[in-house]
C-alpha cells in the first residue's frame, strides 16, 4: 500500500498532528512541480506529491512553506500567493503513523531547474527527484499522486483561478 507523500519531514516525528506546509508550484507554463517519493526500504512502493514539511519552532505556515520548497527543491525565487486547499490526512510512513493538517499555498516561479539542498537522513532515503507536469499529463498519470485529486483541483484553478478562501479537502486515511 503506498503512503501518503514523504514527509519532508524533522526526522524527529513523535505523533500528534502535524502543522504542515505544502506548495503548489506552477511554472510560466501552467506546469506543476512534484517529488518523486517512496518507502526509504522499498522503492516499489512509490508515488508523487507537492513540495512542502512540517512547521518548526515558531515559523509560520508560509515561512514553512517557503523553506521547505528551498530545501527539497532549491527553487528560492517565487512569489508566494494564497492557501488554495486545506486537507487532514493519517498514512503509514518509515515505520509509523503520520497524521498531517495540511495547508497547500499557490506559489509561481520562472525558475525551473530543481536541486535538493537540504534534505534530511530520512528525505535523501525516500526522495528519488522531481518533475514538471502538465496538467493533462498529471490527468492521464498512473501512478499514485497525492492528493489523489490533485489533477481535478489543479484543472479548476488553472481555469478558474484561486479560490476565494481555501477550500477544504476530504481526509484521507491511508
Amino acid at each position: 500500500m503506498a503512503a501518503d507523500p514523504a514527509p519532508a519531514a524533522q526526522d524527529t516525528y513523535e505523533g500528534g498532528l502535524r502543522r504542515v506546509a505544502r506548495v503548489v508550484l506552477l511554472d510560466p507554463q501552467d506546469r506543476i512541480l512534484l517529488l518523486h517519493g517512496h518507502e526509504p526500504d522499498d522503492p516499489t512502493d512509490d508515488w508523487w506529491f507537492t513540495p512542502g514539511g512540517g512547521v518548526e519552532g515558531d515559523e509560520t505556515r508560509e515561512q514553512a512553506a517557503l523553506r521547505e520548497l528551498a530545501e527539497e527543491t532549491g527553487i528560492t525565487e517565487v512569489e508566494l500567493g494564497p492557501v488554495l486547499w486545506r486537507r487532514r490526512c493519517s498514512f503509514p510512513f518509515a515505520g509509523r503513523r503520520w497524521d498531517q493538517d495540511e495547508w497547500y499555498y499557490l506559489a509561481r516561479t520562472a525558475q525551473t531547474v530543481t536541486a535538493a539542498t537540504a534534505l534530511t537522513e530520512l528525505e535523501r532515503r525516500s526522495v528519488a527527484g522531481a518533475r514538471w507536469w502538465t496538467c493533462p499529463e498529471l490527468a492521464r498519470a498512473h501512478e499514485t499522486v497525492y492528493p489523489t485529486r490533485l489533477a481535478e483541483l489543479l484543472h479548476t484553478l488553472l481555469d478558474e483561478g484561486p479560490p476565494a478562501g481555501p477550500v477544504t479537502l476530504d481526509t484521507e486515511i491511508v
